[in-house]
């Protein structure tokens, strides 16, 4: 069981990482993409019960730096990771804030705990549930699907839709 309190997340550490996938008939031209979160904040708050009582996380949608590129042609290059880096920024995240903060936190009693609770994109805020695990030294881990499309976002395409970033991502919390 974690410790009670406040047990606070950001890169000093965990990672926050972000993986979007290809498709489309260019899919085998592309790269499935490792997407790390550079600068964020989050709490996850733990009672004296051993119950998470709240979550909450901010990110810089501006920090999320390409960290691998996956399958394709050919390897990513440094002006490739700077241009998805730029495409992301401009088109996609628009450079907007990312929040989350947790309406209710269930305990699995297995030191899980299954959270809802309202994410903010781009400006849209809608509900999300994801399971977080809490070992005994404080170290979190946790996974979500964001499916893109449900705030507002339009997948990244090129190629006249030939090639496109899948409309699902999945994003993953895991210790240093």
């Amino acid at each position: 069981m974690a410790e009670a309190g406040a047990h606070k997340l950001g890169p000093e550490n965990s990672k926050l990482i972000v993986r979007a996938y290809r498709e489309g008939a260019a899919a085998k031209l592309g790269h499935d993409l490792v997407i790390e979160v550079t600068s964020w904040q989050g709490v996850l708050e733990i009672g004296e019960d051993g119950a998470a009582t709240s979550a909450e996380l901010t990110a810089d949608s501006r920090s999320l730096e390409v960290r691998e590129g996956v399958g394709g042609a050919k390897a990513l290059s440094d002006k490739d990771r700077a241009d998805i880096k730029g495409s992301i920024d401009k088109k996609i995240l628009q450079g907007s804030q990312i929040s989350f903060r947790s309406t209710d936190i269930r305990t699995s009693g297995d030191g899980s705990y299954s959270v809802r609770g309202d994410l903010e994109l781009v400006g849209t805020t809608r509900p999300i549930t994801f399971l977080v695990s809490l070992d005994a030294g404080g170290h979190a881990t946790a996974s979500a699907q964001v499916t893109q499309s449900e705030w507002g976002i339009k997948p990244f395409s090129a190629m006249l839709g030939a090639l496109k970033v899948r409309d699902t991502v999945d994003v993953e919390l895991s210790p240093r």
